[in-house]
């Protein structure tokens, strides 16, 4: 029997929430300020959703818009709280200006994590070289997934680098989870499924409001059956 795909859904708040997880989401990728392509929610926030709903949640560590780490006390400031929270899993990843991996400051933020699992997100699509990204990485207590749609521009720009990727798993700096998002629609699904690729990320296709309408259970519902399970 082929293993169950991980649907990770986009939370704001407790409704997105408990929508996501009647729908049959796995797990929550928790952030506020989706104008600013997701920052780090409010402690009140990640403690009412951890209440609400027994889904794995992976909490966003970013402060403001862009990919660099800016303040690092105050990133590791939000770490702790996010952690006496309740939350167990994060979203990070930080680049330097010249399109490398910020390792300082990566590092950083995973020894305040002491060793809880997370994403690197989707700096990775902005990289000056993912592959050398991934081997810098590889090793750091936690990193279990890469959040990617292979290319800045979306899954149709980088589905062959995806394809790709998933042909390198359990290379050196390619044994973490790929979970597929960015422009992600349900007919890119069934070739990503074919090469192994068995993580996938949505936001905004779960909202048929859009960003200002919440989460539908439906819209939700629709991607699990896509994807099995």
């Amino acid at each position: 029997m082929s293993k169950r795909a991980v649907l990770e859904v986009i939370a704001l708040d407790v409704e997105d929430a408990v929508a996501a997880q009647a729908g049959g989401a796995d797990r929550l990728e928790l952030v506020t300020d989706m104008a600013a392509d997701g920052l780090t929610p409010s402690a009140g926030t990640v403690a009412g959703i951890r209440g609400a709903v027994d889904l794995s949640l992976r909490v966003m560590l970013r402060l403001a818009d862009g990919f660099a780490a800016g303040d690092l006390d105050r990133l590791a400031g939000a770490a702790g709280e996010m952690r006496e929270a309740g939350a167990e899993e994060f979203v990070l990843g930080f680049l330097a200006a010249d399109g490398g991996v910020d390792l300082d400051a990566v590092e950083r933020l995973v020894g305040e994590l002491d060793g809880c699992r997370w994403t690197f997100h989707r700096a990775i699509d902005r990289a000056a070289d993912r592959d050398a990204l991934r081997k810098q990485l590889d090793g750091l207590p936690g990193l279990d997934t890469y959040l990617t749609a292979g290319a800045a521009a979306g899954v149709d720009a980088g589905l062959p680098t995806l394809l790709a990727e998933a042909r390198r798993r359990g290379e050196p700096g390619y044994e973490q989870q790929l979970l597929v998002g960015g422009g992600l629609r349900l007919e890119h699904v069934p070739v990503l499924l074919d090469a192994g690729i068995d993580g996938f990320h949505i936001g905004g296709a779960a909202r048929p409001e859009g960003w200002d309408g919440p989460v539908s259970a439906e819209a939700v519902a629709r991607w699990r059956r896509v994807l099995g399970g």
